[in-house]
């Protein structure tokens, strides 16, 4: 047998090797590259959008380094006969001038197009949810509610306490982000999205994102940018649960109680289980130590 059979054979039969290894993995992580699952609708559409990027990637490049065999063999040195020299191939230089053109033409345009899906404001949102951050704290409003005190129910974190922000799932989630000083950044990796807070634009388009929310859990929350001594310390929790539990919650909030009790009112823990709080004293003692 022709090495350059055996050899293509041994390449087919390693592309075969590639479906079955990835239908060992859990949740098609494979064919992810690497990239998280997500746990919004918003999530599903760019972990789509880096797939299929990696492919268009693998492509190109496998194309690259057949091409590059191709020359390795097809030009090898055969004798001390000088080859024919050619100054310039006009066609071949308009073809790998549009190609390349063509590549980038089809990632920019289907990156503006997630990019717009993900961006997307509905008219009518289910759920409004204002969000201040603040050196170095997070405080979390619901508006469309009323406390025992007159004022909509909130929720603010403590040194003790990592504040918890409560969403349903299943319904549309709109954030209006606001920032009382520096810029701070709304990050949760389970969005596979944070968006930075500008001063001074508070509601504001750019403040503003929606997302759709799948699965029912705790997700740590965490600012992204850094916004001074503390930065480190901003982190905060979503809480994800029913749409009827949420409502239960709401309404126990509205009742007088606090977020603790609300929480475990509706059979969820009072505390954050995704992170812990730092404890600011022990850390200032070790630093100075």
């Amino acid at each position: 047998m022709a090495r350059g059979s055996r050899l293509a054979r041994v390449a087919a039969l390693g592309l075969l090797g590639v479906p079955a290894l990835a239908g060992c993995t859990p949740n098609n992580e494979f064919w992810r590259w690497g990239w998280p699952d997500g746990v919004t609708d918003e999530a599903y559409e760019m972990r789509t959008l880096w797939i299929w990027s990696v492919i268009a990637a693998l492509i190109v490049g496998f194309a690259v380094w057949g091409l590059i065999g191709w020359s390795v063999v097809r030009h090898r040195k055969r004798g001390d006969e000088l080859p024919k020299q050619t100054a310039y191939n006009l066609p071949l230089e308009i073809v790998y001038t549009i190609i390349p053109f063509l590549i980038i033409a089809g990632l920019f345009f289907f990156t503006v197009v997630v990019q717009n899906r993900v961006q997307e404001r509905s008219a009518e949102p289910d759920v409004t949810i204002a969000v201040n951050a603040f050196k170095w704290n997070w405080q979390f409003v619901y508006p469309e509610t009323t406390g025992d005190d007159g004022e909509p129910v909130n929720t603010v974190g403590t040194s003790d306490e990592v504040p918890i922000l409560v969403v349903p799932t299943d319904q549309d989630i709109r954030f209006e982000l606001a920032s009382a000083d520096v810029i701070h950044s709304f990050w949760v990796p389970e969005f596979l999205f944070k968006l930075d807070i500008i001063p001074g634009n508070e509601n504001g388009r750019d403040n503003v994102f929606e997302v759709t929310v799948r699965e029912e859990g705790a997700f740590v929350g965490r600012c992204a940018e850094l916004c001074g001594t503390y930065h480190a310390y901003m982190n905060f929790e979503v809480r994800a649960v029913s749409a009827a539990d949420y409502d239960a919650y709401l309404a126990a909030r509205q009742s007088g109680l606090g977020n603790f009790d609300a929480l475990e009112s509706i059979g969820q823990p009072g505390a954050a289980t995704s992170t812990t709080p730092f404890d600011l004293i022990d850390d200032a003692q070790r630093a100075d130590g």
